[in-house]
């Protein structure tokens, strides 16, 4: 399809964000092109054979709690496009050295079941917050605003402001209970005796409950494809392998949507916006970096504990006190020996994407910002200390460090897989403090990232409220 003379928006970048964005407007009947400079659409969304043919690998994201939960992405007809989502047997399980796991399921009680003495205390810290799952999803998916329910959102506070730490240690007697919330809370990749990270184990324990931690079937590429396909029925348009580099490059619009890093925008827009607010895009701070680790095996990971198996994802880190050392040590700028592992093994309920009789594995820790060291062995040890026998079962490595995962998508660098940093007042003001953090100071000029609440997840929420922003201005 031949490109028109003007739009009324230009959506640059086709991640999961940027394609909601423009599946927002095309809503609304705004005539929408998205500009991507992969050759496929998808972002922190693709998948890929990585390692030996008929091995479909997920590059980056790889299962989808927040996708399950997002109040938009949820309530579009994505189905019909063509994607599925795959719930596993259960959404985690958390090995510890005792040959046991904590496993949990969908539903609190049983959950809470196989923590011992401490099944009331996880009850009591989760039931309030799963039976109103729609009203807080609603409530943190987005920005910083007030609340709709101030009740459900002043007792979620009271856990979510303080650190991780802190809520494990303060809630719970046993260690099951406080590793697994401590693996939960280390999803913000940041130490966990920081104010703020107990919110993430809140959020993602209270998603497995109320949504489940599925995976696409056939890929995580699927959900954008699903996306795209969408935009195309609206009359959207989408052209990949287009590199801008400057906003004058773009067609004429009354709205330009970036899918990108505030430095990013700076490079492309900076010219039209102000030299404050430059300066503020100059200042947005970007986390730790990842090492990820992607294998093709002969079987399936042989781990001793009973849940592992029925697992979409398995937390590899041991104990709380473990896992902090070792979110710790990245946060110093040290590359821990027994780092904290997440895993994933979505081959195990999507058997069409491997060859009969093989899996595939998921894997990646955390590593400082921009990182050189190789963390493969000492991932696959944490791998093998809960699963013997697992290394006899490799096939084929593929790695990417953090300068890969940067050259791989603009929007990583450093290997940050989350758009930014989480700490401090960068959790809620993305990517600088302002009533509508999407609108730049420019007229027209939107960001629409991970770089924007509600930070990093494929939830396509930071396109669909940037949308919204576009959509309110546009009258």
């Amino acid at each position: 399809m031949a490109r028109a003379e003007r739009y009324d928006a230009v959506v640059v970048g086709a991640g999961p964000n940027g394609l909601a964005a423009a599946v927002r407007l095309a809503q609304e009947g705004r005539t929408v092109l998205v500009l991507e400079g992969a050759d496929t659409v998808g972002g922190g969304s693709r998948s890929a054979e990585l390692t030996l043919p008929g091995f479909v690998h997920d590059v980056c994201s790889a299962v989808h709690p927040l996708a399950a939960a997002s109040p938009f992405l949820s309530g579009l007809p994505l189905a019909v496009h063509g994607l599925e989502l795959i719930q596993p047997g259960v959404p985690l399980a958390h090995p510890l050295d005792d040959g046991t796991a904590v496993v949990v399921h969908r539903s609190v009680r049983d959950t809470a079941a196989g923590l011992g003495d401490d099944a009331r205390a996880y009850r009591r810290l989760m039931d309030p917050f799963v039976e109103r799952f729609g009203d807080l999803m609603t409530q943190l998916l987005g920005p910083l605003r007030p609340p709709r329910h101030p009740v459900l959102m002043a007792r979620f506070g009271l856990h979510a402001l303080r650190s991780a730490t802190a809520v494990a240690e303060g809630s719970f007697e046993g260690e099951r209970a406080r590793a697994v919330f401590a693996g939960l809370a280390a999803h913000s990749v940041l130490a966990l005796e920081e104010p703020l990270t107990a919110a993430f184990g809140m959020l993602l324990g209270i998603t497995a409950h109320g949504a489940g931690w599925p995976v696409a079937h056939g890929g995580s590429q699927r959900i954008a494809d699903a996306l795209a396909s969408l935009l195309g029925s609206l009359g959207g348009q989408i052209e990949t392998g287009v590199h801008v580099r400057s906003i004058d490059e773009l067609p004429r619009a009354r709205a330009y949507l970036f899918d990108v890093v505030p430095a990013s925008l700076d490079r492309i827009a900076g010219h039209r916006l102000p030299g404050s607010y430059r300066e503020r895009l100059r200042k947005f701070r970007h986390g730790p970096g990842v090492y990820k680790l992607d294998l093709a095996l002969d079987g399936p990971v042989p781990w001793t504990a009973d849940g592992c198996a029925d697992a979409g994802t398995v937390h590899v880190g041991g104990t709380l006190a473990e896992i902090a050392a070792s979110e710790r040590a990245v946060a110093d700028g040290h590359h821990p020996e027994r780092p904290f592992v997440l895993v994933a093994q979505q081959s195990r309920f999507d058997p069409a994407r491997v060859p009969v009789g093989k899996q595939a594995l998921w894997a990646y820790c955390h590593v400082p910002n921009g990182s050189t060291v190789d963390m493969s062995e000492r991932i696959e040890s944490q791998i093998e200390r809960f699963a013997p026998g697992f290394r006899d079962l490799i096939l084929e490595r593929h790695t990417m460090g953090p300068a890969d995962l940067a050259a791989y998508n603009p929007n990583y660098p450093g290997g940050d897989i989350s758009g930014g940093a989480h700490g401090g007042l960068q959790l809620f003001a993305r990517p600088a403090p302002a009533i509508v953090p999407y609108a730049t100071p420019a007229e027209g000029i939107y960001l629409c990232s991970s770089s924007t609440p509600p930070g990093a997840g494929v939830h396509g929420m930071c396109g669909f409220h940037a949308a919204e922003a576009a959509l309110e201005r546009m009258g």
